[in-house]
């Protein structure tokens, strides 16, 4: 679900930090550098709103990867399979997650195209969950600070930035897509 850049503003203005917090959970970039641009002008204090915002982007990757973890049992053997996860690609998962889970994490939270399959796939693969939100927080921290620069120095045009987001979002999509495609290639021509 996305607002208009417009709403977003009006409601943050009106509700503050109160209702900042479940905003920036669903729709954490746009949310930020709003914020930003509300601190910048006096309505919202600046280290407070980064902080809540740090929060709630744990907080969504939190619900990311319990969806992860928890949302396998709810597919039966034959829809794994048809999704691509058998027994063997999930304990490559594991086996990926637990040598290199930190550096998946950190790429995914820095390019956020990847985020969401990246967090899922974290907790479907169990990774323990301290380590989880300690990367989730070594990534979050500078993207929070870089969002909340950009909106106190270019907040006025929040909505040229959020469609430049969108646009960057799409863009890394499919890089990360065509890079997913190019491994399951190799590997299948690897086999062969």
């Amino acid at each position: 679900m996305t607002f208009a850049t417009a709403d977003l503003v009006t409601m943050i203005q009106s509700h503050g930090l109160l209702l900042l917090f479940p905003l920036a959970v669903i729709e954490g970039p746009i949310v930020t550098i709003i914020a930003g641009w509300l601190s910048h002008l006096g309505y919202l204090p600046l280290a407070r709103v980064a902080c809540l915002l740090v929060l709630a982007d744990l907080v969504g990757d939190g619900l990311l990867y319990c969806l992860g973890r928890s949302g396998l049992r709810l597919f039966s053997d034959r829809w794994r399979a048809r999704l691509g996860l058998s027994p063997d690609r999930l304990e490559g998962l594991i086996a990926h997650f637990r040598d290199k889970g930190g550096r998946t994490l950190l790429l995914a939270k820095l390019t956020h195209s990847l985020g969401f399959a990246a967090l899922v796939a974290a907790g479907a693969a169990r990774m323990p969950v301290l380590p989880f939100i300690g990367f989730n927080l070594l990534g979050t921290l500078p993207k929070t600070a870089l969002l909340l620069l950009v909106g106190v120095l270019f907040g006025a045009a929040n909505g040229a930035i959020g469609i430049w987001i969108g646009r960057g979002t799409i863009v890394m999509g499919i890089v990360g897509a065509a890079l997913v495609v190019a491994w399951l290639t190799r590997n299948r021509w690897r086999r062969s």
